[in-house]
């Protein structure tokens, strides 16, 4: 059995405007999670699934020698602020331990991490001698920490291995966690530990109350690869996976592809849910081309907004950085930015409450000039303010812009209607 505190419920009850009974309904059957450690308390709970907001998820973390604690802890606060709902530290190197406490002593949202790569940095140890146990005393050691979810890549296994040796790709293993995984069970000739042990995978995130976040270990980094065999091989073990973590009472969600050209997304929300029984689906993007490098939060919003539409649940932000370096703070907010409006999009036509709402309410201060409503309701509230300061109109009439002037079309027809 399932269980979120009753005050955590009522508070997102209350945001998404549903009935709490929905929630629990929803938690029960396995179509909406809500990611929170029993040892945390946060102040902007949230939950991911069927009739929901769609959420949105930013990656911080540090990367050795490129990056600080403080520098982390900014970006943590650039993404709260321009409205992520999650957020994953992905840290690898020496200092990762201090910056996931102090990630997750700051953070009012949820927290999530992939246990893995704290396995691959540990001093002293190389990652391919570690012993099956060790994978799971990771789990259990951020649980105990307070992480809300996890990412497990349970799906990449040795069966699903033969396939991409004699299917190669254009790129094989785009997954960080993927790779490691795969050549740890390549070097050992064993099995997935997250797989071979998954039971005790489950005892530990039931102990804790901590979300399971199937990742994707062979998603298509190349769109070219996208919807092929090995994504759907993996897809279909992570389908079984679910039904035994739900069984057990753990909440768990699918991570899904990242890069899907446009008239093959639908086809990829229809076949997870299918597959995985209605599971919350979170995907990377998607990005619906390879060619736009350095604007690829806005490639990963086309695919985003299409994934949303047919049922995706969560997306995962893509900053201008991504394929070329570790994003920054204005990177961060903008990967942020561009997956809300995404995310918002498709809420419109999914009919979230609240969401056609929120752009009647604009629409009709934009026909008055009404600026600072439309500022208020904005999804970011920051640049049209900026902007309109720069460019205020050069006269007393604070009721147009300096695009149309006195030639404005709404006050035209105002006047004449």
């Amino acid at each position: 059995m399932i269980k979120v505190k009753e005050s955590v419920l009522k508070k997102i009850a209350k945001e998404e405007q549903v009935k709490e009974s929905y929630l629990k309904e929803g938690l029960k059957d396995g179509r909406i999670v809500v990611p929170l450690n029993d040892r945390r308390k946060i102040s902007k709970p949230c939950a991911i699934g069927r009739g929901l907001s769609t959420k949105v998820n930013a990656n911080i973390g540090l990367s050795q020698g490129h990056s600080s604690i403080g520098k982390e802890l900014k970006k943590l606060d650039a993404a709260v602020k321009a409205g992520a709902d999650a957020v994953m530290d992905l840290s690898t190197g020496a200092s990762l331990l201090n910056l996931r406490k102090k990630v997750l002593a700051n953070s009012p949202i949820p927290v999530g991490t992939v246990p893995v790569y704290e396995l691959a940095c540990m001093p002293g140890k190389k990652f391919i001698d570690m012993k099956e146990n060790d994978f799971l005393e990771i789990l259990e050691r951020q649980a105990e920490e307070g992480v809300d979810f996890f990412t497990i890549h349970a799906g990449i296994t040795q069966e699903v291995l033969k396939i991409l040796k004699t299917k190669p790709r254009i790129i094989n293993i785009v997954s960080r966690g993927g790779a490691l995984l795969a050549q740890w069970m390549s070097k050992n000739n064993r099995e997935n530990p997250f797989f071979s042990r998954y039971d005790d995978v489950l005892k530990i995130c039931k102990k804790h109350n901590v979300t399971i976040s199937l990742g994707d270990s062979l998603r298509p980094g190349a769109v070219k690869d996208a919807t092929d065999e090995l994504q759907i091989k993996e897809l279909m073990v992570l389908g079984e996976l679910q039904t035994v973590t739900l069984k057990k009472g753990v909440q768990v969600m699918i991570e899904g592809p990242g890069h899907v050209p446009l008239n093959q997304i639908e086809a990829n929300v229809r076949l997870e849910k299918n597959i995985c029984h209605g599971a919350p689906f979170y995907v990377l993007g998607p990005l619906v081309t390879d060619a736009a490098p350095g604007y690829d939060h806005i490639v990963s919003a086309i695919g985003g907004a299409i994934a949303a539409w047919h049922g995706a649940d969560f997306l995962c932000y893509v900053t201008p950085a991504e394929h070329l370096s570790l994003p920054d703070e204005e990177d961060v907010r903008m990967g942020v930015m561009a997956s809300k409006i995404a995310a918002h999009a498709a809420d419109i036509v999914k009919g979230v409450p609240g969401a056609m709402e929120r752009d009647i309410a604009i629409s009709k201060a934009r026909a008055k000039r009404d600026w600072d409503t439309q500022f208020s309701l904005a999804l970011d509230p920051v640049l049209p303010r900026k902007v309109r300061s720069k460019a205020k109109p050069k006269t007393k009439k604070q009721d147009l812009c300096t695009m149309c002037s006195d030639y404005c079309s709404m006050k035209i027809a105002e006047e004449t209607l």
